[in-house]
């Protein structure tokens, strides 16, 4: 309600609410439309000659190599292989950056001796150091398991204590104020205001353990996504490439649909 003059005279009048804030939604029919229209386009460049489907196979053409893969239980065992690396690498990188994380974020000696060792270390790209790996633990699952953790560990350490950090340092002197003990400030005060950083890093490190994943099983592995795209590849298979490449996706695609619903679940506060 705001006071106007006109003609001398004073009114008031309704002014709309300007306050909603920045909250963006995803709107579902726009992706779902774009993706049709992307594959459609494709599928029409194929089929008029305007692409060689040797370089790039037909949306159909994949369809059929998933279907032919499905069927023969090759493409069960490379997926089972490889969700379970990704699945034991990311859960040991987790808690591990999680509990460091926290560390270097509520204790001054931790955040000297770890804060720099990050800075140190994660720059070098992990999938470097699997040869060094395999050196240390011989050819088998530990030394891509070691390699897809390493590159989960950082981000989420990273992501832990910027959140630690971020907490309102008001709120944890009210608790020191009402005698709190450590423990239930860490816990009940510093954990939930962290939480939305690390799953932010959660999320990030999702997708670096698919990259290091692949990469890894690429180089030493008979059985998984990265052994397979590899050998496609190299036969010039590109239609099993390319339907490898999609499961891949589709892999990333479900991870983030499930994290999405966590947050949701966990944040709902906000």
């Amino acid at each position: 309600m705001v006071d106007m003059s006109v003609g001398g005279t004073r009114r008031r009048a309704l002014v709309s609410f300007r306050g909603g804030g920045f909250a963006p939604v995803s709107i579902t029919w726009i992706s779902v439309l774009f993706f049709v229209l992307l594959i459609g386009f494709w599928q029409m460049a194929s089929s008029l000659g305007w692409v060689s489907g040797l370089f790039l196979p037909s949306p159909l053409r994949i369809v059929d190599a998933l279907q032919r893969l499905a069927l023969s239980g090759e493409l069960t065992q490379h997926v089972t292989a490889s969700l379970a690396r990704i699945g034991a690498g990311w859960a040991v990188g987790a808690v591990l950056g999680v509990v460091f994380g926290g560390l270097i974020g509520l204790f001054s000696i931790w955040r000297s001796v770890g804060v720099p060792f990050i800075a140190a270390m994660f720059p070098i790209p992990k999938i470097a150091l699997l040869p060094l790996f395999i050196l240390w633990l011989g050819i088998g699952e530990a030394p891509k398991i070691v390699t897809i953790a390493l590159g989960v560990f950082y981000p989420i350490a990273i992501g832990t204590y910027a959140g630690v950090d971020n907490v309102a340092r008001t709120l944890i002197r009210m608790g020191q104020s009402f005698n709190m003990p450590f423990h239930h400030i860490a816990f009940k005060i510093v954990a939930p205001g962290a939480l939305p950083s690390v799953l932010a890093a959660v999320r990030i490190s999702t997708s670096i353990a698919l990259i290091l994943m692949v990469s890894a099983e690429m180089i030493g592995a008979d059985k998984g996504l990265g052994a397979f795209l590899l050998t496609a590849g190299n036969l010039m298979q590109t239609d099993n490439l390319m339907a490898g490449i999609v499961v891949v996706a589709a892999i990333g695609l479900c991870i983030s649909g499930l994290l999405t619903l966590v947050e949701r679940s966990m944040l709902s506060w906000r």
